[in-house]
């Protein structure tokens, strides 16, 4: 079993833990307080600059190697979500006709809704097809400020 490593980012929309095995990414999860980081490997490092950058402005893309823990379909969802582009925004529908299940809409969401690899897996850019936000982990104000801070909503 991969040695698990923390980090705890403090972002202008929270407090973000970062887990990570020696090599990949895990999990980016809103979380209440901090706690204390462990030994910092180098990917760790890595999704730290990565996210300053980020929020700084100065990065639209994200290059981190990241492990998805799920279902088939949930890997396809997630991995569609990879591909939404940085100021974008799509409907629960465009994901699941991307991944070849048009009927799915709601597996989509649901699923999308079980992603913990937060803003570096962009489940914050699929919104209603009636342009509405709906429902994010990390709840509506985020969404709404991630959103914003990539100037796909006003």
């Amino acid at each position: 079993m991969d040695k698990k490593f923390f980090a705890y980012y403090d972002s202008p929309v929270g407090i973000l833990e970062i887990c990570t095995t020696e090599n990949e990414l895990i999990s980016v999860l809103y979380v209440e307080d901090a706690n204390e980081s462990s030994e910092c490997p180098e990917i760790l490092q890595e999704v730290i600059k990565q996210l300053d950058e980020y929020f700084n402005g100065d990065r639209k893309d994200f290059d981190i190697k990241f492990k998805l823990k799920g279902t088939e379909f949930q890997k396809k969802v997630w991995t569609a979500l990879t591909d939404i582009p940085y100021g974008e925004t799509v409907s629960y529908k465009n994901i699941a006709t991307k991944i070849g299940n048009e009927k799915a809409v709601r597996a989509v969401g649901s699923t999308n809704g079980k992603n913990i690899i937060n803003i570096i897996v962009p489940c914050h850019r699929v919104i209603g097809a009636n342009k509405s936000l709906t429902g994010y982990g990390g709840g509506l104000h985020r969404k709404s400020w991630l959103l914003k801070h990539e100037g796909s909503i006003e």
